[in-house]
Formats: structure tokens, sequence, C-alpha cells
């Protein structure tokens, strides 16, 4: 049975420390790149305190490579630490899908009223604009829908013009306008375009 006087110190000192730097810079970054998040959405009272718990990681994993000035392994624990935190802050963000997308779509006039209903019939609020191309006539199709719920849409944007041209924008927040079928309103709270009370 090994017990911790029976750990070389010199092992602890080259292969421990800069695991430990490399888990607090995956830890750090991670949380960092969430918090750069939050802010862009405005959600200070998350940001705020994720900041604290990034900047006290940091702190800790920055002071050790100063105190292992001599070894080179940590400095690499160090980078590659980061490297590998900015990956896993990403999926992180991703998981969590947070925010909302306004999404917009320019397809023939044929193709907007299945494309519309269609939208409407899945929840999510649906403005037109008429407007004219390189080809003629079209419409404009824009729509608001949660992150998590982009590829539904994409889906019946295809589903209707695989040809549709399209784009995609963050949306800090929006106003809620227009009236809400019956049917739809408790299904999805994105359901009319643009109501009363801002949405973040």
């Amino acid at each position: 049975m090994i017990t911790a006087s029976a750990v070389d110190p010199g092992l602890m000192s080259t292969l421990g420390i800069p695991f430990l730097i490399f888990l607090a810079r995956i830890l750090d970054v991670s949380i960092g790149t969430l918090r750069i998040t939050f802010v862009s959405r405005g959600m200070k009272y998350i940001a705020a305190p994720l900041g604290f718990i990034e900047i006290l990681i940091w702190v800790i994993a920055i002071s050790q490579v100063m105190q292992h000035l001599n070894s080179w392994v940590t400095y690499i624990a160090y980078a590659l630490g980061f490297a590998v935190g900015n990956y896993v802050g990403l999926l992180l963000e991703e998981r969590l899908a947070v925010g909302s997308h306004i999404i917009r779509t320019i397809t023939p006039h044929q193709q907007a009223p299945g494309l519309t209903n269609a939208l409407w019939q899945a929840g999510f609020g649906v403005t037109t604009v008429d407007a004219r191309g390189e080809t003629g006539p079209v419409k404009i199709v824009f729509t608001i829908a949660k992150r998590r719920n982009l590829e539904k849409v994409i889906n019946l944007i295809k589903e209707f013009d695989p040809n549709a041209f399209y784009t995609i924008e963050d949306v800090r927040f929006f106003h809620e306008t227009m009236p809400t079928h019956p049917l739809l309103k408790k299904k999805n709270p994105f359901a009319g375009v643009f109501a009363g009370k801002s949405r973040k």
C-alpha cells in the first residue's frame, strides 16, 4: 500500500504540480468563455460571480507557475490547459445554448406561404416583408427562436425551400407586441414577434 510519505517529492513537483496547473487552466478558461457569453447577453448577475471564480483559479495557477520557473513542464501544462479550456468552454456554451437568434430568410413568393404557416404552427413568430431580388419578387421572412430551437427552424426552411438564402444573428433582447395564437401561447414564449416585456 502506497502512503503519502512514500510519494517522491521530486515526482510530485515534476508531474503533480503541472497536472494541477493543467486542470486549473481548463477550469478557469472554460468559466471565462461562459462569462463572456453571459456578458454579451447582459446577464450581469451570472457573469459577475463567474468572473470572481475565474480570476481566483487563475491566480492560484499562475502562482504555482511562478514557484516552478525552472520547470519547462509547467509552461507546457499552463499553455495546454489554456488551449483545452477554450475547447471545453465552447462545448459547454453550445450545450447551454443561452440566448436567442433572429433568422432572416429570403424565399420566392410561392414558397413563402407554406414556410410561414409551418413556422407559425411550430410555435415561432413570423413576420414577412415584400421585397425584390435579382430574379424578381421575393419574401423576407423574419422569425425569432431560442438557440436550442435553431436547428428546427433551419430544417423547416430547408424543407420548404432548399435553396433559400438565410442569415442568423444573435438577439440580446426583444419586445413582443403581436398577438399570439392561443394554442401556441404556452408552447413557445417567442410565438408572437416582439411582446411587452423584454426577453434575453
